[in-house]
């Protein structure tokens, strides 16, 4: 009787264990699949919302955002950098999921891709060189003045309409602001109309070099972008926006970044 004991002891444990390792497979496997990762487009030369750290990678306040967002909704995310221009493009050819690029959700925008809550309320304004006592506002740009903006931007539209309608000699656009900024600094532009808070950034890093004239020249609700009818994903956004916001997470990113 002790033999047979014995033996239906050690097979009774030889089922548990072999249910135990089962579920822990079960398991494992289950959180893998759940693991859906986004791929977030960004252009990054746009600080303090993109731009790269000392080690080359993508960083600011969008990629710590999303990577908040993708903490608490349980996903993940990876990031790609393309031009600005490229990115409702690639968000509507399938390259990437998520926009979160400091980028304005215009009416005109909208009609493309979905938006989330606004995250961030931003404006253009116009910067000189700070040695140019001339130009004090929007208002002073002439028929002699060449203005710079970023590719794909609202303040791009801006001088382009400005130009047509002789306002100012010519709009140059450049594909990246920190090539718009040089060429501001050594006085191939007059002047560049871009972000507020983007401005500031590079008048802290490049100290009197460049400075902010007049006032701002709109308002700007900034939003991230999903595909269209991606109620899924664009929802899963919106709760986690939410939440940071809540529970003050948001605020510290916020700060972390200066744009408080």
């Amino acid at each position: 009787m002790k033999m047979s004991f014995k033996k239906h002891l050690k097979k009774f444990s030889a089922v548990i264990c072999a249910v135990a390792i089962c579920m822990a497979f079960t398991a494992c496997g289950s959180k893998g699949s759940g693991d859906k990762v986004y791929k977030v487009g960004m252009e990054p030369t746009f600080p303090p919302f993109d731009t790269t750290n000392e080690k080359g990678d993508l960083d600011g306040f969008d990629v710590d955002l999303m990577k908040a967002i993708a903490k608490d909704q349980g996903f993940k995310v990876e990031f790609k950098s393309l031009e600005f221009d490229g990115l409702i493009t690639g968000l509507k050819s399938g390259n990437i999921d998520i926009v979160a690029s400091g980028m304005w959700a215009s009416d005109d925008r909208k009609k493309e891709v979905d938006f989330s809550d606004t995250y961030y309320e931003s404006g253009l304004v116009v910067a000189v060189n700070a040695n140019d006592n001339k130009i004090k506002s929007i208002d002073d740009l002439d028929k002699n003045s060449k203005v710079a903006a970023q590719i794909g931007t609202s303040s791009a539209e801006l001088i382009q309409k400005m130009q047509k309608e002789g306002k100012i000699k010519e709009a140059k656009i450049y594909n990246k602001v920190n090539d718009a900024v040089q060429d501001l600094q050594n006085g191939s532009v007059s002047a560049l109309i871009n972000d507020k808070p983007v401005t500031k950034e590079y008048m802290n890093k490049q100290k009197g070099k460049i400075k902010i004239v007049g006032n701002p020249l709109n308002k700007e609700n900034l939003g991230i972008g999903v595909q269209k009818g991606n109620k899924e994903l664009l929802d899963k956004i919106n709760k986690g926006l939410a939440n940071l916001k809540k529970s003050g997470e948001f605020d510290k990113l916020l700060k972390k970044w200066n744009l408080n």
